[in-house]
């Protein structure tokens, strides 16, 4: 078999329970329902962080964010550092394994020079490289708290372009099904990185979108628009795969950065909608929230020439896995990299069991795992700004998805094991941010509630 191509897409604040095939009522998503049932849903699927930044290193790099350097949402101003050379990306990796490689989206991953796309692997890439934009006039209006002016954040190959008018996901789907046709008369397979904007405030859709949700409310209504946009982008990509003959030997990957916003920016009408627009499903808390809501994700995977396909696999996994997973999918060695993430093939394609005992989180104060059934949060908020629901909270998920009954003191000894291994964890992410992290990174200058 020749190296297969991969695909992965990652949208924006999109919640657990915002696709048909992870339950959603209101509305459907029949590509990537269909991707589903082509391979693997995934239910126990975690980000690697409950905001967009350091989920979107980890993502690249197989690292935990602090292992990466990116530990918070990182500055939309043009001289932000971010990500810096000095940590291999899944896309230099590829490079390695004889792949050309792209991206099409939302970087936010560093603007200074070093912290860019070109400098992580990327041959060609289109996209902004701060937080969010306006999916018209693409500019990233946010940083004004932070003492900057609105500024244009549209680019194409480090060159910047002006689009106005053009609807951002409508362009990074066009540009996919372009990248594809032509990638698909050359010899070296391809990497293809489509992180989308959306669902991400500003609540912008294209009326052709808005109209398919007549019965749902405004906020709903708008979410519901944005997500159909992205599943449509899943649906032209999967066809021109097909177009092209390379369906079956392409590995496709979708997930989510993170859980939904409560920001009020998400209130598309004002009355404050119980959904904000994106819902966590059953799952508490929300973006900045380690416990589930923010953390676990929907997520699919296929490959018809590897996965079989009907799955719904229950074993947790993290996007960190996914560059030693298609690493060693390429024919490549993932120990040669420093890496946390783990190769989850032989989960999803060999029934084998998850190769995680424990998965960790940290975000501000809170610090969080998960080994087997049990999820232990320490000072865990259900959303930004908030106080610590709880100092100590211990779930069995299998039982309790939504995280409702504390068992600290039911199991008083499963709460100390996992708050030392939690602990310990935590003291050696502080300890590399400070001695190797801190001297490397100058001038950034992160904005928290100001994506």
């Amino acid at each position: 078999m020749t190296k297969p191509n991969f695909i992965v897409f990652l949208t924006d604040d999109q919640g657990y329970g915002d696709l048909s095939c992870m339950g959603a009522e209101d509305f459907c998503t029949p590509h990537l329902d269909r991707m589903a049932e082509s391979g693997v849903r995934f239910t126990d699927w975690y980000s690697n962080s409950p905001v967009c930044s350091p989920s979107r290193a980890s993502l690249l790099t197989g690292r935990y964010p602090g292992n990466a350097g990116v530990r918070s949402i990182l500055a939309g101003h043009r001289t932000a550092t971010g990500l810096l050379p000095e940590v291999p990306s899944l896309a230099i990796a590829l490079k390695d394994q004889g792949y050309q490689t792209a991206m099409f989206g939302k970087w936010h991953l560093g603007l200074a020079d070093g912290c860019r796309p070109e400098d992580h692997g990327f041959d060609e890439w289109f996209g902004f490289l701060a937080g969010c934009i306006d999916y018209y006039s693409h500019v990233f209006y946010w940083g004004m708290a932070g003492g900057n002016d609105p500024t244009h954040d549209l680019w194409e190959n480090g060159e910047e372009i002006y689009l106005n008018g053009q609807y951002f996901t409508d362009m990074i789907t066009q540009r996919a099904v372009e990248y594809i046709r032509h990638a698909a008369s050359s010899e070296k397979p391809f990497f293809l990185y489509l992180p989308h904007n959306a669902p991400h405030y500003p609540m912008h859709a294209p009326k052709e979108y808005i109209d398919r949700f007549p019965h749902l409310s405004p906020d709903r209504r708008i979410m519901a628009a944005m997500i159909s946009a992205v599943d449509d982008c899943v649906g032209a990509v999967t066809a021109e795969l097909e177009r092209q003959g390379i369906l079956n030997n392409t590995c496709m990957f979708f997930t989510s950065d993170n859980g939904p916003s409560r920001e009020t920016r998400n209130w598309f009408d004002g009355t404050k909608d119980p959904y904000y627009g994106g819902t966590s499903g059953k799952l508490k808390g929300h973006k900045f929230s380690l416990y589930d809501g923010g953390i676990r994700m929907p997520a699919v995977m296929s490959w018809p020439e590897r996965i079989p396909e009907g799955q719904v696999i229950s074993e947790m996994a993290a996007s960190m896995d996914i560059f030693p997973t298609l690493v060693k999918a390429a024919g490549g060695d993932p120990d040669e990299y420093q890496l946390d993430g783990i190769d989850i093939m032989p989960m999803a394609a060999d029934g084998q069991p998850t190769p995680h005992k424990e998965i960790y989180w940290e975000m501000n104060k809170q610090t969080a795992v998960r080994r087997g059934k049990w999820k232990l949060v320490l000072n865990g908020q259900l959303v930004e700004g908030a106080p610590p629901e709880d100092d100590i909270h211990l779930s069995d998920i299998e039982i309790d998805m939504g995280e409702k009954q504390n068992l600290k003191d039911e199991f008083p000894d499963i709460t100390k094991d996992l708050m030392e291994s939690a602990e310990s964890w935590r003291n050696g992410i502080e300890k590399c941010w400070k001695d190797y992290w801190m001297p490397r990174i100058k001038g950034t200058t992160t904005h928290p509630e100001k994506k």
